[in-house]
């Protein structure tokens, strides 16, 4: 099955490109190994909310409709996506996996466990959440309690009533310490100490200074920030947490024993469970078979890859375009992405 445009990931990214592609006359389609829409929320733990308003948290060309509360649960954004992709009637081929991708002369030849494909230009947009980052500190593999990663964590319920530590400094973490913290006794671990946003700010005020400052330093200005997009933002359950005096982290122990963790002043302290909120790596794997070294970033002029002509890589985060990774700043380079499919297959 031979395509112009092939995009691998039909989840957020996939959807923005494949949005801008259908106002073009390219035979093209979205491989995506889920078998149901909503790309990585359908893995996200049960509690998730966005920190935007619906309205500020939308793919191109139609405003994600406003939930029952001011932010978006999870299910409400996996709705959204499934009539997104009904709405533009998309070409999505589901439960495929890509095992491989080769290059032949011009063509990319795709290797999945439901047949073989080809195409003149390839989109990656698999995202990160496959590709957990836990980092390393001394005999953790000797642990003998539970470590899970923010991927696969759901809810609260299997820590009740034990003693957890929480590690990351970020919004996946504070939002998880709110709720564990309740069933269980906790502790939050970070690099250094969090930065907590005002009450006020979420993140629509977050994007929209973030693209007045990419804006400004286009022009060679610079403009100081009120906050960043990896601060922590007040949600509901992070200012209920604060009420109960639970959003205090300390900093990084230095190894693991059997029973818990070593502090840096040489104290142990033990511990039944940790949870890992520590981010992720681009999910690259399917794209080895190119010679691409899949634990480095690829080298990149906002989504083109430099080094390997006629692929592109979509929604991965800043290194892909500014904010590519949340969904309303993916369509900004989407739109450019298809803009240089376009010039390349002339």
């Amino acid at each position: 099955m031979s395509y112009d445009v092939i995009i691998i990931g039909g989840g957020q990214s996939g959807l923005a490109v494949a949005f801008y592609l259908r106002r073009t006359n390219f035979n093209y389609l979205i491989l995506d190994e889920q078998s149901s829409p909503g790309g990585a929320w359908l893995h996200t733990w049960d509690s998730l909310k966005l920190f935007s308003p619906a309205e500020h948290s939308s793919l191109p060309g139609w405003l994600m409709p406003k939930d029952s509360t001011e932010y978006p649960h999870k299910d409400h954004v996996i709705n959204y996506l499934s009539n997104y992709e009904e709405r533009y009637k998309l070409p999505i081929h589901r439960g495929v996996e890509v095992t491989d991708v080769r290059k032949d002369g011009q063509h990319f030849n795709i290797t999945t466990n439901n047949g073989n494909y080809s195409c003149k230009a390839l989109v990656s947009a698999t995202g990160t959440w496959k590709k957990p980052f836990i980092p390393h500190y001394p005999n953790r593999e000797k642990f003998e309690g539970t470590q899970v990663h923010s991927a696969q964590y759901k809810s609260p319920k299997p820590f009740k009533n034990k003693k957890v530590l929480i590690v990351g400094g970020g919004n996946s973490a504070a939002q998880i310490l709110a709720e564990v913290s309740k069933v269980a006794i906790t502790k939050w671990m970070t690099l250094k100490e969090p930065k907590f946003l005002p009450d006020e700010v979420d993140g629509r005020y977050l994007f929209e200074f973030a693209t007045k400052q990419y804006k400004a330093k286009l022009e060679g200005k610079e403009i100081q920030p009120a906050g960043s997009l990896g601060d922590v933002v007040m949600v509901d359950t992070v200012k209920e947490a604060r009420e109960r005096n639970v959003l205090n982290a300390i900093r990084p122990f230095t190894s693991f024993f059997e029973f818990g963790v070593q502090w840096q002043d040489g104290t142990k302290e033990e511990f039944d469970a940790v949870i890992w909120c520590t981010g992720f790596k681009a999910s690259l794997d399917h794209l080895a078979g190119l010679g691409i070294d899949i634990e480095t970033r690829i080298k990149t002029n906002q989504t083109k890859a430099v080094e390997y002509p006629g692929l592109w890589l979509v929604g991965y985060g800043g290194w892909t375009g500014f904010a590519s990774a949340t969904l309303i700043g993916v369509g900004r380079t989407a739109r450019r992405t298809v803009e240089e499919i376009a010039e390349y297959l002339k």
